[in-house]
């Protein structure tokens, strides 16, 4: 059954509308991870049980930034949840994303790793796996497209240079930037990282397509590989 029921929540309603109040008054920061997941379990309602399944849920996930890692069966050990309550919490997650989100147009101009970052950064930092993806640019740092090169483990992606200069080649990119995520969170590079770099950039030089940055995200933070002068 897709309820949430709880035999104090009457005595509790008062205190619990105050955070919906709260959150309307002065902003989401203003309010807890688990009341304001409560309030999308609840739809609004501002519930105890709410804000107390959504502790259980936090829990569960390993905080509320691996929510969208929990899957059906997780959900439904949690009293019932799936489907309806699953779906308003992906739901709330997606927005989030998109909200976040500064996607690059086709044709527009690559400033800086900022603009990589966010890009990426509503489908990436979320990821268990790393996936290597590769933007490709033409002679004045405009997009022409994004391929997604591999997927590979939870620590590494296998990249081979075929795949990354192969469509640059076809889409006749004069350049390129490389970018992956890192699923611990932390886009700090590793050792595996810096080679994969430099064997790429060699590649780059010799088939004529510059290879300008190495953007590794992470979770709310990004590397820039050439920012930091790792090139």
């Amino acid at each position: 059954m897709d309820t949430v029921s709880d035999s104090n929540s009457t005595a509790h309603r008062p205190r619990l509308l105050g955070v919906r109040d709260r959150l309307l008054a002065a902003g989401a920061s203003a309010c807890t991870d688990a009341e304001l997941l409560g309030l999308v379990l609840d739809g609004g309602a501002a519930t105890s049980a709410g804000v107390v399944l959504a502790e259980r849920l936090i829990g569960a996930a390993g905080g509320i930034e691996r929510l969208d890692r929990l899957d059906r069966a997780a959900y439904a050990a949690l009293g019932g949840l799936w489907p309806r309550r699953a779906a308003l919490v992906r739901a709330a997650l997606e927005l989030g994303r998109r909200g976040v989100a500064a996607p690059l147009n086709a044709g527009g101009p690559v400033r800086d790793a900022a603009a990589v970052y966010g890009h990426f950064r509503g489908r990436l930092p979320q990821l268990e796996r790393e996936v290597f993806s590769v933007l490709l640019l033409d002679g004045k740092n405009r997009v022409q497209a994004e391929v997604q090169v591999s997927e590979g483990s939870l620590t590494a992606a296998l990249v081979h240079p075929r795949e990354v200069f192969g469509p640059a080649i076809r889409a006749g990119a004069a350049a390129l930037i490389l970018v992956h995520n890192h699923p611990s969170g932390d886009p700090t590079p590793s050792a595996e990282d810096a080679a994969i770099t430099q064997r790429l950039r060699q590649v780059g030089e010799l088939v004529g397509i510059r290879v300008l940055d190495h953007v590794v995200i992470g979770r709310g933070r990004f590397t820039s590989m050439a920012e930091e002068g790792r090139w």
